[in-house]
């Protein structure tokens, strides 16, 4: 193997890491161009509630006849 100080291979891996950064700072300027920040309007919420809620107050029987499930006759 051999040494890239000596061979003067520095010099390709400088460039290397160079045009990465030179991509990094093109795609970050890139990016807060093209950001466009839209407005949004806050929503409002109505404080005054006029309308009575209704309540139900229907009891149900728990002993009613009819079963809501069907029981298997066997059990496994």
């Amino acid at each position: 193997m051999q040494n890239p100080f000596e061979t003067g291979h520095i010099k390709n891996y400088l460039l290397l890491y160079a045009s990465i950064v030179v991509i990094m700072v093109l795609f970050f300027i890139a990016s807060t161009l093209f950001h466009e920040i839209e407005d949004v309007e806050p929503k409002v919420f109505d404080k005054n509630i006029t309308k009575e809620i209704e309540i139900d107050t229907r009891v149900e029987d728990k002993n009613s006849t009819r079963n809501r499930f069907k029981l298997l006759e066997k059990a496994y």
